[in-house]
């Protein structure tokens, strides 16, 4: 196995100096046209390779990398994020590395430690929803950071998130705007944040209409599309509910997997899913902007990267709702 060639082969073969070689492999542009030519030559013929990893070790050197850890590689609304996160930085020179936490504590903390090994320029995670190490406790320096989806106090990290509550006190508001009187929420574990503020949301807006809170019709156990299912169906065979609030896209197919054993409800859903416009009518849903939030994320990072000190800030997202017909009667 061969030595792969270096810059200084690179330089050799051209007949240029060693920095000349290492500002046209930089993307410098003020370079001898004949010059750069004889480089790009010489580059195409040894087969020469940037070697990154070792240029970010040198003071001001860069990986060209961001490091992305979501919750749920499986899960539509994840992907989404990654794509908007990887457009914007391969728009501007950079690669994404991804991974996911599984909502692991533990897995979270052993992603963090590779990426930062692998010296990636920052960082974009999604905390987990078993808590991992205080970040706090983190040896400097820290790269910058953006927490995504989901907060963690942690100076100097900006976070982006969703407006959950207000986004699920909307779409119960049109429930019972409609005649519903007993809305149930299907959902996930309320040591999720989102979850939390969802679970806020809807009952704000039970609240607002002065109707009581029955949490024999909450269910925050549903991890699954499977486990929503089972539980609209529960709900639906003791006839206590006449309509569903569906907290996130697993809950909302689970709830139409149930409708098609008993008949459809009123429905709306949180966050949307190519399989909303499968049914007559399409599901209502809470629609999350996750393109300008990747974007959004990606550009902080960047920004800092290039040198900006501005304050860290929460940034809060609208949502918005999508009325298709299933909310009705």
């Amino acid at each position: 196995m061969t030595d792969a060639p270096t810059m200084n082969d690179v330089a050799r073969d051209a007949g240029v100096s060693l920095k000349t070689v290492s500002r046209f492999v930089n993307g410098e542009t003020n370079i001898n046209a004949a010059m750069a030519a004889r480089i790009a030559e010489a580059i195409k013929a040894l087969g020469y390779r940037r070697n990154l990893a070792a240029a970010s070790i040198r003071p001001g050197g860069t990986s060209k990398t961001l490091g992305l850890i979501i919750g749920d590689l499986a899960n539509p609304y994840y992907s989404g994020l990654t794509q908007a996160i990887e457009g914007y930085a391969r728009d501007r020179g950079y690669l994404v590395i991804s991974a996911s936490s599984d909502e692991s504590g533990a897995q979270h903390d052993r992603l963090v430690d590779r990426l930062m090994e692998q010296r990636t320029d920052a960082l974009i995670v999604v905390p987990p929803r078993d808590p991992g190490r205080d970040w706090s406790s983190m040896p400097s320096p820290t790269p910058p950071l953006v927490f995504l989806d989901r907060p963690l106090d942690f100076v100097g990290a900006d976070v982006i998130l969703s407006d959950n509550s207000g986004g699920a006190r909307s779409a119960v508001a049109e429930l019972i705007r409609n005649g519903a009187r007993r809305v149930a929420f299907i959902g996930d574990a309320l040591s999720i944040y989102t979850m939390r503020e969802r679970y806020a949301g809807y009952l704000l807006a039970l609240h607002d209409a002065g109707l009581e809170v029955d949490d024999d019709i909450v269910a925050t156990n549903a991890h699954s599309r499977e486990q929503a299912a089972s539980a609209v169906d529960g709900l639906m065979l003791s006839s206590r509910i006449d309509a569903v609030f569906a907290a996130n896209n697993r809950a909302s197919v689970g709830a139409l997997l149930a409708f098609r054993e008993h008949g459809r409800l009123p429905l709306i859903g949180f966050d949307d899913f190519e399989a909303a416009y499968f049914t007559t009518p399409a599901v209502s849903v809470v629609s999350q902007d996750i393109s300008q939030m990747g974007r959004l994320a990606a550009e902080i990072v960047l920004n800092r990267l290039s040198g900006s000190s501005t304050e860290a800030t929460t940034h809060i997202v609208p949502t918005t709702l999508e009325l298709r017909g299933s909310e009705l009667p």
